[in-house]
């Protein structure tokens, strides 16, 4: 892609952000374009898929402070849309004789958009990042983070799981095996700018590094690229990952694969790959950091009088002893019974205690509770509330 090209892209508007957006919210609005869009949902859908690869390359902009404070000097320099004058500039030349239109037409190909036009704006201003000339051109790029999602159900979170996780992103291209260069041949150094990419160019009053025109940048040039893809080293591939589920592990909750996200460029590192996971919901339990809990209804008899409850646990069940006269939502723990870590953290199940209200009451019942009534008269279940309503 062109510098030119690089600039007219915007990234904010692929998005649908504000160029002010948070990062949160730009990782918010990457997510829900990402999952909608995802080759695995669309198959088949030429539309979705580029919008895919657009929205990714977006995130991989915006979601990284560096380039992105790069994209908007640049675009604030040249001018949003990167169309016409370039800022003030105008496109045939400059005061001069500065022609900006030859400069970008010259960084053209420059891979990966963001490592030229830095090198551009360093020569022109003085302010290059890395020294000198000859080492920033063809730096090395460290590859994007990539983020998933997967579903599991409560069990899983509580015990751990290993689960296939299938992913359509940029990877190493697996035909040259990242060089770029057609399997039997190999790319050799730029003969130019003796492999460092950069080119030294005087014009008017200015002086400054160029990308090499020969090898665009690279440092190296390529006689016969890559079929499969195009000499760029990288491609779109499906691959099928294992993920390993720690126990323990909480709803919304990210796993982090360091070196499973893009591959880097010029030899760098490839970026992580964070799984997101969520948990569904268990029809009986919840939880509370490492603790279970279970909400268990009981009668008022069996609260008043005292009793034996049996409540079950992910493993089996317990019994539970109910002392008389325990109030309505007390809780009860069991030691144990929790959610338990690799690092031998361990968690309790805790036991709520509810009243359970019959709706209807049959004739033997209904006689029993008003016998129970009249028994109890005298005695006051609100003695804090009456003392305030009779002013005492």
């Amino acid at each position: 892609m062109s510098a030119r090209e690089w600039i007219g892209k915007d990234f904010y508007k692929e998005l649908g952000v504000s160029s002010d957006a948070t990062a949160d919210e730009i990782k918010k609005a990457y997510r829900k374009l990402a999952k909608e869009n995802h080759p695995d949902a669309n198959a088949g859908n030429t539309a979705a898929e580029n919008k895919f690869k657009a929205v990714s390359e977006a995130y991989g902009v915006l979601s990284d402070p560096a380039k992105r404070k790069e994209y908007d000097e640049a675009r604030t320099l040249f001018g949003a849309g990167g169309a016409g004058g370039f800022g003030g500039f105008p496109g045939g030349g400059g005061a001069g004789g500065f022609d900006m239109s030859d400069l970008f037409n010259q960084a053209g190909a420059q891979q990966g958009g963001f490592s030229g036009l830095g090198d551009i704006l360093g020569g022109i201003f003085g302010r290059g990042r890395g020294g000198a000339a000859g080492t920033t051109a063809n730096r090395p790029q460290r590859g994007a983070d990539v983020e998933t999602d997967v579903r599991i159900d409560f069990l899983e979170s509580v015990k751990g799981a290993t689960l296939p996780l299938r992913l359509s992103s940029p990877a190493t291209c697996a035909t040259c095996g990242g060089n770029g260069a057609k399997p039997g041949t190999s790319p050799r150094t730029c003969p130019t700018c003796n492999g460092s990419g950069l080119v030294s160019r005087s014009q008017g009053a200015f002086a400054f590094s160029e990308p090499c025109r020969d090898c665009r940048g690279r440092g190296q040039i390529i006689d016969d690229p890559c079929p499969e893809c195009g000499g760029e080293g990288i491609s779109t591939r499906t691959r099928t990952l294992t993920v390993r589920i720690p126990p323990g592990v909480k709803d919304d909750q990210k796993i982090r694969l360091a070196g499973q996200g893009e591959p880097g460029r010029g030899g760098a590192q490839a970026g992580d790959l964070y799984v997101r996971v969520h948990v569904a919901p268990h029809k009986l339990f919840g939880r509370k950091e490492l603790d279970l809990t279970l909400t268990v209804p009981v009668d008022f008899t069996e609260l008043a009088l005292g009793t034996t409850v049996t409540v079950p646990t992910l493993e089996g069940k317990v019994s539970l002893k109910v002392p008389a006269g325990t109030a309505s939502g007390r809780v009860l723990r069991v030691r144990g019974k929790g959610i338990q870590k690799r690092d031998g953290a361990q968690g309790d199940l805790l036991v709520t205690l509810e009243a359970a209200v019959p709706a209807k009451l049959d004739d033997k019942a209904r006689s029993a509770l008003e016998a129970y009534a009249e028994a109890m008269k005298g005695h006051d279940p609100r003695p804090g509330i009456t003392e305030l309503l009779e002013g005492r």
